[in-house]
């Protein structure tokens, strides 16, 4: 049975984990192996973590199976327009991924903006990652590019949007 999970403070190695197992097949072919490791220990470490959920500047959730945690996303209103929301981040285990996870964490996080009365998403991909295949299965177009630094070295994205 698929349930979520709201991430606090005592999910932050749960959140971790994932991100570890995910990040390393997945941008292994696109960045350099010094790129992935600072950009895990920049994004996941366990203060940024920490102060992005007690702030509530993004919300965790957790998608638990019957195994464990098997993947999280994280989404939050947009400073610059508080009718849009961001999904920050979302992450299926790679032993996972095709099996619907990642829809179903993109309809619980939909499903939460509308309580809010947001129905624009906004998300950022790397622009030579295959999930943007994914996303624009789920309905999202690429409305940008934007590169953005991380420290010494740039994310070079697309900015993909769904209206709903």
């Amino acid at each position: 049975m698929i349930k979520f999970i709201d991430a606090g403070v005592a999910e932050i190695p749960a959140i971790q984990d994932i991100a570890e197992r995910t990040w390393w097949p997945a941008y292994s072919k696109i960045l350099s192996k010094e790129e992935i490791r600072y950009m895990l220990d920049a994004l996941y470490n366990t203060e940024t973590l920490s102060e992005s959920i007690s702030n509530k500047s993004q919300r965790y959730i957790l998608l638990n199976n019957n195994s464990g945690f098997q993947g999280f996303a994280s989404f939050g209103r947009r400073k610059e327009n508080a009718q849009v929301a961001k999904l920050h981040k979302i992450y299926v285990l790679p032993e996972n991924q095709g099996k619907g996870y990642g829809r179903l964490l993109i309809e619980e996080v939909k499903r939460r903006i509308i309580l809010e009365n947001i129905r624009i998403l906004d998300l950022n991909v790397n622009r030579y990652n295959k999930a943007k295949e994914f996303y624009e299965r789920m309905g999202f177009s690429v409305v940008a590019e934007e590169d953005v630094p991380i420290g010494p070295y740039w994310m070079n994205d697309f900015v993909m949007r769904l209206q709903f």
